[in-house]
């Protein structure tokens, strides 16, 4: 792979999903491409690049995409968050809530379903504080493939081991042959979507909670500051945004602030009063 092809790449990436690729990841690039080379029959990687610069061809530009996507992800991830909001943003919502006894959550970067089903999970678990509410879980994830499976809800022995508490494995769990199967209850919580966080926002809706962790670590800054700021107006008021523990909306957006007591949670930022406004003027 040439540096020109190398730079056509990073741009064809950045522009289609936000991932701001440095020089040091050239290896990356070609180790994860090579499969795509192979199943769609190109001899060498410039071949592809060279279909990727003609265009046309939806399947090739789709793979090769999903296959730049990291998917890292397993059962209650990092723990924190999840006690965040089983603790603290579940008891807010609830409370904010009571009148209209909805709540809309949603995983901004689902791959393959353990997060959105790690919620889930908690939120069978508070049991009659959500009796008679309508709860809306939608996990969205750029790759199709991984949605796919995220939908099948069925995952590998090790997969269950990662992260997942063994008697909410025995609860929640269905062993078949060597996998593991959600239970339906849970599947039906959740709404799965193939989508883009460099699209518009205005069909998903607005929700009380999103999570969206270790992904934006992935984008350059002006990326990030675009997509924070739709996520601000994607939050309801009084709502939380969770991200991972490298990710910070500060000095990104003045949409978003981070919660004064706890580590990762972020909500709407305070609008000044016009006393503060005049003294900033």
């Amino acid at each position: 792979m040439t540096e020109l092809d190398f730079e056509f790449l990073r741009a064809y990436l950045k522009q289609r999903s936000g991932l701001a690729l440095t020089a040091e990841k050239r290896y990356l690039v070609e180790s994860r491409l090579a499969p795509v080379c192979r199943r769609f029959n190109y001899a060498t990687l410039r071949d592809l690049i060279g279909s990727l610069k003609v265009g046309h061809d939806t399947a090739i530009e789709r793979a090769v995409v999903e296959a730049m996507t990291t998917n890292e992800t397993f059962f209650f991830r990092d723990r924190l968050p999840f006690d965040l909001f089983r603790d603290v943003v579940l008891p807010e919502a609830i409370a904010r809530n009571a009148a209209r006894r909805r709540l809309r959550i949603w995983c901004a970067a689902a791959s393959t379903g353990q997060e959105p089903y790690s919620i889930a999970m908690l939120l069978q678990e508070a049991g009659a504080k959500l009796a008679g509410w309508q709860v809306d879980i939608v996990a969205t994830d750029i790759s199709s493939e991984v949605i796919d499976k995220a939908k099948l809800g069925l995952y590998s022995q090790f997969e269950v081991q990662r992260g997942l508490p063994v008697q909410w494995l025995l609860k929640y769990f269905t062993q078949i042959g060597e996998q593991w199967q959600i239970a339906a209850s849970l599947r039906s919580m959740v709404e799965f979507r193939q989508f883009n966080l460099l699209h518009g926002y205005e069909g998903l809706g607005t929700f009380d909670v999103i999570f969206c962790r270790n992904v934006l670590i992935y984008f350059d800054a002006p990326t990030k500051s675009e997509i924070l700021a739709r996520f601000g107006n994607s939050l309801v008021p009084g709502g939380a945004l969770l991200l991972g523990a490298a990710e910070t909306v500060i000095g990104l957006t003045d949409r978003l602030a981070p919660d004064t007591k706890h580590r990762g949670l972020y909500g709407h930022a305070p609008v000044p009063t016009p006393a503060l406004r005049a003294a900033a003027g």
